[in-house]
């Protein structure tokens, strides 16, 4: 059996890119600030970086899954133009009504990723712009992180911080104080 790692799970919309509603053309991808050095720095320790993402204007009709994929495509692009690397990309693409175990707040893709990509979800990390995205950890049994610039008051976040950049100092120094050591 090969040896499971840790994972910061990230929310795409509005904590990588910007999140301007239903995102359907690659062009009009656009990174936040400190997003690439932020996931470059959890490259370096050896984390698996894992993007999680519910995309409900799939099942709304809004866009195709083929234009998703070429959105996830350019988003992965541009963080790898800066040195940055994403192990997977996790989609939800149902319509919320759905029921699905998918769709954020529900652990159903943190658990596939889990099983397919040999990551511990104890111990690992999901970070987000909003509360779902926390639930979503807490349901998983990864600790949640939530960012934003006035981000809502969320008493499940084991950590509440600006930038993803912040979180990643935040889980760091959480993993450091944990004796956590990197497989790099």
């Amino acid at each position: 059996m090969r040896k499971k790692t840790i994972a910061v799970f990230l929310d795409r919309d509005g904590t990588i890119n910007e999140d301007v509603g239903y995102l359907d053309d690659p062009a009009d991808v656009k990174l936040l600030d400190g997003v690439a050095d932020a996931i470059r720095l959890l490259n370096q320790r050896g984390l698996k970086i894992i993007i999680i993402t519910n995309q409900s204007g799939v099942a709304r009709g809004y866009l195709t899954e083929e234009q998703l994929q070429g959105v996830n495509r350019r988003v992965v692009e541009l963080l790898e133009k800066q040195g940055a690397r994403v192990d997977a990309i996790y989609y939800c693409p149902h319509h919320p009504e759905d029921g699905c175990n998918c769709r954020k707040p529900m652990p159903g893709l943190l658990e596939r990723a889990s099983e397919e990509l040999h990551v511990e979800l104890e111990g690992s990390y999901m970070v987000g712009d909003k509360h779902t995205d926390v639930l979503t950890a807490k349901s998983a049994g990864v600790k949640g992180v939530l960012v934003g610039e006035n981000p809502e008051p969320c008493d499940d976040a084991h950590h509440v911080c600006r930038t993803l950049y912040d979180a990643v100092r935040w889980i760091l120094k959480d993993l450091e104080a944990s004796g956590w050591k990197s497989t790099r």
